[in-house]
């Protein structure tokens, strides 16, 4: 009798708890609707502000191309920083450019920040970049950890962005630099395709700049280097994406042609050797924007949005454009929203439409959406309801 009870006892537990079971499986309902937005401008009348990111506690810095950085605080004040390194060129498309603040930063202090750089008797700038420490206001144990080999002498197409993988790997995105921009395989500029260059790739490496011992030997190398893929013609947005670790890139193709590309390791993106667009006196750059052994890209648009800035939305309060991703427009002064479904881009569309050339984008610690406009200086937190 007993038995039987215990028995009993036992069966009915185990219904419950695979009741209890199937009904947690069944609590994680997708998000729905389309978010509310709404923006509030929390930085205002800078110079262009190029880079964004947080430190632990909340805090926001930014850097201006004219070679400042400022931190807005959770307080909602903006304290300038003092120590910058010298020797920062504002000419054409360079200056001050990214920054990003380690993700480990609570046990070693680093931030990161790319500029274009003048070198004695070197005519055009070099793209450096430099970890630092911030004692208060004021940056400290300055040190280059990677710069280019040669100098841009047109002073234009620097890239560039830094980020981290889930592994602590660091990544920069460097622009095509060279002499000319003019596409084809007739181009002047083949700093893109040169596996010996370090212009026109993504570069990825230790925190300190050293060498990942599973990085690419690439064609041409008997190697690897710090090159992780190439290819790239102007490469103004990058974001990892931690929930499917994968790296994300948008560039600037010519007249037409700007791309949204998967990186990944060892491809070849194919500037200046095709592309969608075509150069600036109207001739194609290629007969066919593909090619044997090109990856081509996710995304592209005809006619250029001249796309600034990536992220990748991961916060619940956008409801159903979680996942998606969203890419500035300098010259149509909008955020562009992709739709992502595996690794295919399935729809996009203009949000925050005439809100001023979006030089970057960024999801902050508290969810909400980071933009930085142009003319002036602005940074606009948009949250979603």
């Amino acid at each position: 009798m007993k038995s039987s009870i215990t028995i009993a006892v036992l069966a009915l537990f185990s219904s419950l708890s695979a009741c209890q079971s199937s009904s947690s499986k069944n609590t994680e309902v997708p998000l729905t609707g389309e978010p509310t937005l709404k923006t509030n401008i929390i930085v205002n009348n800078r110079e262009v502000i190029w880079g964004m990111d947080f430190l632990p506690n909340g805090d926001l810095l930014f850097t201006e191309k004219k070679g400042t950085i400022a931190r807005y605080t959770t307080g909602g004040t903006i304290q300038e920083i003092s120590g910058v390194p010298a020797g920062i060129l504002s000419n054409g498309q360079g200056g001050l450019l990214d920054i990003k603040v380690h993700p480990n930063y609570a046990n070693n202090g680093w931030i990161y920040i790319s500029y274009a750089a003048s070198e004695s008797g070197v005519n055009g700038a070099v793209l450096k970049l430099t970890r630092c420490k911030l004692n208060g206001n004021t940056i400290t144990n300055t040190e280059t950890i990677f710069q280019t080999k040669t100098a841009n002498t047109w002073y234009g197409h620097f890239g560039s962005r830094i980020i981290f993988d889930k592994a602590g790997m660091l990544y920069l995105s460097v622009g095509e630099g060279g002499s000319t921009s003019y596409g084809g395989v007739g181009s002047g500029n083949m700093n893109a395709q040169d596996t010996k260059s370090d212009w026109g790739k993504v570069h990825r490496m230790t925190d300190d700049g050293k060498v990942p011992a599973d990085n690419p030997v690439l064609p041409g190398n008997s190697t690897a280097t710090t090159v992780f893929s190439y290819g790239h013609r102007n490469p103004q947005g990058m974001t990892y994406d931690a929930i499917n670790n994968r790296i994300w890139e948008n560039e600037h193709g010519p007249m037409g042609g700007d791309e949204i590309n998967l990186v990944e390791k060892g491809k070849n993106y194919g500037w200046p050797l095709v592309s969608y667009g075509k150069n600036y006196d109207g001739v194609a750059v290629s007969s066919n924007p593909t090619a044997n052994g090109i990856t081509d890209p996710l995304k592209y648009w005809v006619p250029s949005i001249a796309p600034s800035g990536l992220a990748v939305i991961t916060s619940d309060k956008f409801k159903s454009w979680k996942g998606n991703l969203l890419t500035g427009s300098l010259n149509s002064s909008h955020v562009n929203r992709a739709v992502l479904e595996g690794n295919t881009i399935t729809k996009d569309e203009r949000i925050l439409d005439g809100i001023g050339r979006v030089r970057n984008v960024k999801q902050g610690p508290d969810g909400a959406i980071y933009v930085a406009v142009e003319g002036p200086g602005r940074i606009i937190r948009v949250t979603g309801e």
